[in-house]
């Protein structure tokens, strides 16, 4: 099978709304006016109800119910702005799909971009807009497969689940490519720029791009804590098992094993946009 396959069938491809495809155009534009984006977002009415109920949500704390979208919008910062609205977009993108629990998808989506931005922002080579985005769509092949051949998707996870095998080696068993290499190739479709595409393919094992990005690494380790998140290991356990090259390659400080303390208490206060 060819990804093309999957990408031929777009009446099942997500459908992103075009004020996203703007900012996530526009992530490294220092000239990009923000303010325009501003007012598209007031005027659509899905985006506007979720920035509203997030703003409310447990997550900011406030003493008083927000009831403007502008006082959200003052209130989020364009750069939080941002970021919710990407993150609102691409939840939104679909509403049903077989074989896949959307809700938990999403929720260890933002989890990941939460982590990437965090990291991103002790990094010296990334942006933590861009970590934070790629974060989020790095498993968009996962859906993608999903939505166009769901019991191929099947196989695959039956195939994981009964022979503990890495993904990675049952998707090449069973499509030929990698579910990476089919989100890349679903960014490439949609016209995003090319380094998200490339991150996203190589967020696995970032050594093997040629050259290596910091933006893969930050994504990989973000990835990881969230992994030993879930299995509930220790921080010793976390910190003995840190992957030190990707660490360096993503412009970390050094001794940057020593933080997966403080990430692993971080939430990623989104799950309200799903």
């Amino acid at each position: 099978m060819e990804v093309s396959e999957l990408l031929q069938q777009t009446h099942k491809l997500p459908n992103v709304p075009d004020v996203v495809r703007e900012l996530i155009l526009q992530l490294n534009n220092p000239k990009a006016d923000y303010g325009v984006i501003a007012e598209k977002v007031i005027h659509d009415q899905t985006l506007s109800l979720k920035l509203l109920r997030l703003v409310n949500s447990a997550h900011f704390g406030l003493s008083r119910k927000v009831t403007s979208i502008h006082e959200a919008i003052i209130m989020l910062g364009m750069a939080q702005l941002k970021t919710m609205v990407i993150a609102s977009g691409f939840a939104g993108s679909v509403k049903q799909v077989e074989g896949l629990d959307l809700k938990q998808f999403w929720a260890e989506s933002f989890q990941v971009a939460a982590l990437a931005k965090w990291l991103a922002e002790k990094s010296t080579a990334v942006d933590p807009d861009t970590a934070f985005t790629v974060g989020l769509i790095h498993n968009i092949g996962r859906l993608l497969l999903h939505l166009t051949k769901p019991k191929l998707a099947e196989a695959i996870q039956k195939l994981v689940d009964e022979t503990d095998c890495d993904r990675s080696e049952a998707e090449r068993v069973r499509l030929n490519f990698t579910t990476a290499e089919a989100g890349e190739a679903l960014l490439r479709y949609w016209q995003f720029p090319a380094s998200l595409g490339e991150a996203v393919r190589y967020h696995k094992q970032p050594f093997d791009a040629d050259p290596p990005t910091p933006l893969s690494a930050i994504v990989n380790i973000a990835c990881y804590i969230n992994t030993c998140m879930r299995k509930k290991l220790t921080t010793e356990e976390v910190i003995a098992m840190f992957p030190a090259a990707e660490a360096e390659l993503a412009g970390l400080p050094p001794h940057s094993a020593s933080i997966s303390e403080d990430a692993m208490q971080l939430q990623s206060g989104l799950e309200v946009l799903i």
